[in-house]
């Protein structure tokens, strides 16, 4: 295991530090520059669109709406990543790491329009008001590309579903084993039952639980954050003063400098707000809207959320506690304990071992949600593709609370960089159909209406598939 944990690492090292940054971050730019800042001028929108949506019923019998789709995608952002991943940040790259955390948050937002967008575009109807889409039914049917199309399905279906999916539970496992001295195979045990209960019910149950799960535990978890500011407030200022003075002149503790500073922020910012990645483009396609921009814009305020917003709190939690040393032994989920038990008491590291249950819990079950979607991409003969992929979550639920904390990690960075080579090849290519759809939106809002698309604006209506005169009404396997 030792010698498999350093193999990846080194690997991981070339990757982040050579390629990945590059292409995100210059995907990212150019993605803001040609959608003139959408991040920016289209936040009221992205608000309004959401905040429209709540209690809305889509037509279909087991139709998913704009807001459950938000709900699953932020089910699966909002996990470990804003917790025990932004600790990791601090400790590994010092306060500096927050920074460039919200830069790529920033950046990301833009990519994360683009592909949700074509995501919704190229959706493919299931029935029932039902729709799959996602990465792999753009490049197959925009680009035309079937081999990258079933790769990418592969990587996203082995990523999310199995390799995300370990280190959450591994992340539950370590605070149960923390706060309550649970054995962590006795939390495997119980977690792969729990999680199997849920997945084993398919897209809809997940759906359903993820709207009601994921505005709650994020509520309560935002709430303990502001308290914890509110009694820290005369130290605020000197902290946002720490997170800029230290992401351009990080402290000598910080093996690598500058470097390390910006890598460890843009890598544990992306593991959290998934942007670039082609997860959310699943999540985002299966939702019933009139037109693809208004997921387009949902999605992207998502990626406001999760970090400007979730991985903040914890953020502010930890360098306001002072209870983190960088480069030191104690990280991840510990320290996000350690630093409320300083605050409220001991009693606090079993609250937020209950909450991490919460998040990561809905991160399994959202990252689940993917490798399905991909899963009927891949093979027509889904039923029994289903039952074994669905027995291997569940397996690597109970591997992952009993794998070494380092492995599972670097395992994640590695699937998390292949996925993102891939998808932002696709996206790249297609962007300018994305920018297409945008200026159709912008020109029917300015004429009073609400947005209803017509693929015909298209320069190539090849694989368009749901969207046509009767795109609203159930459609027939």
């Amino acid at each position: 295991m030792d010698f498999l944990n350093s193999m990846v690492g080194t690997i991981n090292d070339f990757l982040w530090t050579y390629i990945i940054i590059v292409v995100l971050v210059g995907c990212g730019l150019w993605f803001t520059i040609s959608t003139g800042l959408v991040q920016l001028r289209m936040l009221p929108e992205m608000v309004r669109l959401l905040a429209g949506d709540l209690g809305r019923r889509p037509s279909g019998r087991k139709a998913i709406s704009s807001f459950q789709a938000f709900c699953v995608s932020t089910a699966s952002r909002v996990g470990v990543g804003n917790i025990a991943g932004v600790a990791i940040a601090i400790v590994t790259g010092g306060p500096g790491a927050v920074f460039w955390m919200w830069v790529i948050a920033f950046i990301g937002t833009a990519t994360g329009f683009v592909e949700s967008t074509l995501a919704q575009i190229y959706k493919v109807p299931r029935g029932h008001g039902l729709f799959h889409g996602g990465p792999a039914y753009y490049i197959q049917n925009a680009l035309g590309q079937p081999a990258v199309a079933k790769l990418f399905a592969v990587l996203i279906s082995v990523t999310f579903g199995l390799i995300y999916v370990s280190v959450q539970a591994n992340t539950i496992a370590l605070s149960m084993e923390k706060a309550f001295a649970i054995d962590t195979w006795v939390v495997g045990g119980v977690l792969a039952v729990l999680a199997g209960a849920v997945i084993f019910g398919g897209m809809h149950r997940i759906a359903v639980f993820t709207s009601v799960l994921v505005p709650v535990m994020a509520g309560l978890y935002l709430l303990i954050a502001l308290t914890i500011v509110v009694l820290h407030i005369d130290a605020v200022p000197a902290m946002f003063a720490l997170i800029l003075h230290d992401a351009f002149n990080p402290q000598a503790a910080v093996g690598g400098g500058i470097g390390t500073v910006i890598l460890t922020g843009i890598r544990r910012g992306l593991f959290s707000n998934e942007a670039g990645e082609g997860s959310i483009p699943n999540a985002a396609a299966t939702a019933n809207v009139t037109h693809p921009v208004k997921q387009g814009l949902v999605q992207a305020f998502g990626v406001y959320v999760d970090t400007w917003i979730v991985c903040s709190a914890t953020a502010f939690i930890v360098l306001l506690t002072g209870q983190y040393t960088i480069g030191g032994d104690i990280t991840g989920i510990a320290l996000a304990q350690d630093s409320l038990a300083s605050v409220f008491g001991t009693w606090a590291s079993s609250l937020l071992a209950l909450l991490i249950f919460l998040f990561a819990f809905s991160s399994v079950v959202g990252n689940y949600y993917y490798g399905e979607i991909n899963i009927h991409f891949i093979t027509k003969n889904t039923q029994p593709a289903l039952f074994v992929y669905r027995l291997a979550v569940v397996a690597m639920v109970f591997f992952g609370c009993v794998a070494a904390f380092g492995l599972v990690w670097n395992l994640a960075d590695l699937f998390m960089a292949m996925i993102c080579l891939t998808n932002l090849y696709a996206i790249a290519r297609l962007a300018p159909l994305a920018r297409i759809a945008l200026a159709d939106y912008f020109a029917q809002k300015a004429a009073g209406k609400n947005p209803v698309f017509d693929a015909s604006i298209m320069p190539d209506q090849k694989g368009i598939t749901a969207w046509g005169e009767d795109q609203f009404k159930p459609q027939k396997h």
